[in-house]
């Protein structure tokens, strides 16, 4: 009798668990992920996809996968990060990185968000090996999502893969979301010239001109959350958060240097470039009558707002399978660099967000059969019907 050339579903996770993969700004934390692409690629190998390993441009030790079933223009494609979020052990109940069950529930780093999905894609699409695909199915495996979504932005450059559908398999509990909001963080700088607080003309002040800087960018909120709203999103307007400021070193100083980090929600139909040239415009009057120079960078490249219409055929399909109206969330995901490709992109997988970048993050049992249903019936609806 032939063995099976890929374990089971929990042993395929523990192997995933147990091999760390966090992406990181900080390199104290920053993993490569290629350890869990090379797990993957092997199993898909043995089940006849064909697996191209792809480096990702400019990281060390980073690789996107993209593994292969059938032929065709269209059909499917599944698509997970492999990287987690760092942690704090002494907040875990148990060892992050050994898969352990309790309470009906799979612990470990990376259960929900989002290693968890790749087991259940794989055992799903293992039933449709040695049918005759009318179109490909594509299981996809991204790096860097929770940090820089480097892996994503490489994919959407280099113009790969491409399918008629993706799905992206974060955890929604299984219910489709078709918006996101968008996200930038943007570092603002003033600088002035210090000199003693005795007489304020000895110096030019960048605390104060930051003052009337936040005044403006404050401006700019209310105008948006004005003139922007939709009430698919819990918090239906754009939000703007003042996150972290820094200037001066004493009171009996001028301050010569003042720093604003901030971070931006957008709703879809906004555009990043164009939000940042806006507070740009805002900002520019106000160094210049203070004589302070200004700097507005981004502290990360930003993720587009991402929609998919309410009435495209990937959206109408899986509110069919899974019974839920398709909704909007406010955190962001690889769905609008998916949606570059020219792919009707959904998100939709198993797990709560609830429990992603969480002490004890865990994935319910509850949800394993139901997702393999759910996959299943997808890849039959993709790539195995007479389109």
């Amino acid at each position: 009798m032939m063995s099976d050339p890929v374990p089971h579903i929990r042993d395929m996770l523990g192997q995933l668990i147990a091999v760390p993969s966090i992406s990181s700004a900080s390199p104290k934390w920053d993993h490569s992920n290629e350890g869990v692409i090379s797990i993957l690629a092997g199993w898909l190998e043995d089940l006849g996809f064909t697996v191209e390993v792809m480096p990702v441009p400019g990281l060390k030790g980073k690789s996107n996968m993209i593994a292969t079933l059938g032929q065709g223009p269209g059909g499917l494609v599944l698509s997970g990060h492999t990287d987690t979020v760092p942690f704090d052990e002494s907040r875990w109940g148990s060892d992050p990185f050994q898969l352990t069950e309790r309470d009906d529930r799979w612990y470990g780093l990376g259960t929900c968000d989002m290693k968890g999905f790749f087991p259940l894609a794989i055992t799903a699409a293992r039933e449709f090996v040695g049918k005759r695909l009318r179109q490909p199915l594509i299981i996809l495996a991204t790096a860097d999502e929770e940090s820089s979504m480097e892996g994503a932005r490489a994919l959407a450059r280099a113009g790969r893969p491409k399918a008629r559908f993706a799905v992206i398999g974060e955890p929604t509990e299984l219910r489709p979301i078709r918006m996101h909001k968008g996200i930038m963080m943007d570092r603002l700088v003033l600088r002035g010239q210090s000199g003693h607080s005795s007489d304020p003309s000895l110096g030019r002040n960048a605390l104060e001109g930051m003052h009337a800087a936040i005044s403006e960018i404050l401006t700019l909120r209310k105008q948006w959350q004005e003139r922007y709203r939709n009430p698919g999103f819990q918090v239906p307007v754009p939000t703007l958060n003042l996150g972290h400021i820094h200037g001066g070193d004493n009171p009996n100083r001028i301050c010569g240097e003042c720093e604003l980090h901030f971070d931006l929600r957008p709703l879809p139909g906004m555009d990043l470039d164009g939000l940042r040239e806006a507070i740009r415009q805002k900002l520019a009057p106000v160094a210049e009558a203070r004589e302070l120079q200004f700097e507005l960078n981004p502290l990360f490249a930003g993720v587009p707002p991402f929609e998919t219409p309410a009435d495209a055929e990937l959206v109408r399909v899986c509110e069919r399978l899974t019974g839920h109206a398709a909704e909007a969330v406010g955190f962001a995901t690889e769905a609008p660099f998916l949606q570059q490709l020219g792919m009707e992109t959904l998100v939709m997988g198993p797990g709560s967000i609830d429990q992603a970048h969480q002490p004890d993050e865990f994935l319910a049992l509850s949800q394993i059969d139901p997702a393999l249903q759910l996959l299943r019936q997808l890849i039959d609806y993709a790539c195995l019907q007479d389109r």
